[in-house]
């Protein structure tokens, strides 16, 4: 699978421009905010319907301009596949294969599968316990529909829940009846949950630490845990046993919306004692052996989006790194980077076909290749 063009019009700082793809590595290099990211961001539009780096549709129509439209021709197994995403203000967001609009946004995900490592990765290390149920979420849904259907459900049950606990409190008439109810409906979808986020983890954490051996040269110990309330015991009677809790606090506090993955380093948490090269490195081998669970359970090789992830590497690092993603095994590659002869001497130094976009702030795309 690899996306052979892509169409451009009125996307952030984008009036108007198409690209060409090789099928293997594409690098974009330019200056800082030139809009090399937005390249990967609309890549990424095409792939999971949405923005990688902001979640508001609107902000990413270019200023000044009523609509954006982002349109890519992927070849799919053997076949062309024409995705089209339109945003326009004031109304809702229009996603098409071949011309034929979805009904629901959430049966495109899963078709063109992505895998993105950029900076903003680094909240999985240094933010909420959030990002990283995000990270599970985001890599499951494009395998396991029903994962991503069972989260929609357990999310909207959990808010009605939550509500009531603050009418609860408010009113100071206890409903047990309802909560009993609420709490009934929800846990089928909880167990479901634990239980694949439980087996992915058990899947990822090997692949996780082979990847990280490789790019640091077997320097480092790393390690990946995941966490949940419920290995502590049945949803039912965690939720029966926070009763009391949940009524005083207003909220629920037990379940999968609590789950979290434990990033560590020679057994300390990499937050605290990582250095910024090193916790990157985490990241991409994260990133990595995330591109392999995707492959493996899909079928489907991702493709996969590298943003400005060289800065604080040192030289051997951004070698490995390269070697690695431009065997055959990882396909498609898309790279920005900021240093253009840096990045074509480490390319042409490995010897795989690429295509270099070299993008400047008049919005003045060159390009070239191994057979220019």
């Amino acid at each position: 699978m690899h996306l052979k063009t892509l169409s451009l019009v009125n996307f952030k700082n984008y009036q108007q421009t198409e690209f060409e793809f090789s099928p293997r590595i594409n690098c974009f290099v330019g200056n800082n905010g030139v809009g090399k990211t937005n390249v990967l961001d609309a890549i990424h539009y095409l792939c999971m319907c949405k923005s990688y780096f902001n979640a508001i549709d609107t902000q990413n129509i270019r200023t000044g301009a009523d609509f954006s439209v982002i349109q890519g021709l992927f070849q799919l197994q053997d076949k062309d596949e024409e995705i089209y995403c339109a945003i326009q203000r004031m109304r809702n967001k229009v996603f098409k294969r071949n011309k034929k609009e979805y009904d629901r946004l959430s049966n495109h995900i899963g078709l063109i599968p992505v895998v993105v490592i950029s900076p903003a990765d680094s909240c999985l290390i240094t933010e909420g316990s959030d990002e990283r149920r995000k990270f599970m979420n985001s890599v499951i849904a494009q395998i396991d529909r029903k994962y991503l259907e069972d989260n929609i459900h357990y999310n909207h049950l959990l808010t009605q829940r939550n509500k009531l606990l603050k009418d609860i409190g408010t009113s100071g008439r206890f409903d047990e009846e309802t909560l009993v109810a609420y709490d009934e409906q929800i846990i089928p979808y909880a167990d479901r949950i634990f239980a694949v986020r439980k087996d992915f983890t058990s899947g990822l954490i090997p692949v996780f630490r082979t990847y990280y051996d490789y790019i640091s040269l077997g320097n480092e110990t790393v390690d990946l845990a995941f966490y949940s309330q419920l290995m502590n015991g049945s949803y039912r009677d965690l939720l029966h046993d926070a009763r009391t809790k949940d009524r005083v606090l207003q909220y629920s506090t037990v379940g999968v919306h609590k789950d979290d993955l434990i990033l560590s380093l020679d057994g300390l948490p990499i937050k605290r004692i990582g250095s910024q090269g090193q916790q990157k490195t985490y990241l991409v081998a994260l990133k990595l052996a995330q591109f392999d669970f995707i492959k493996e359970v899909n079928g489907t090789v991702p493709i996969f989006l590298f943003d400005d992830i060289f800065d604080k590497f040192d030289e051997k690092r951004v070698k490995q790194i390269i070697r690695l993603v431009a065997e055959e095994h990882f396909g498609q590659i898309f790279i920005t980077h900021t240093d253009p002869k840096r990045m074509k001497d480490i390319i042409h130094e490995i010897g795989v076909d690429y295509k270099l976009f070299h993008i400047d702030k008049e919005m003045i795309v060159k390009e070239e290749s191994n057979g220019s």
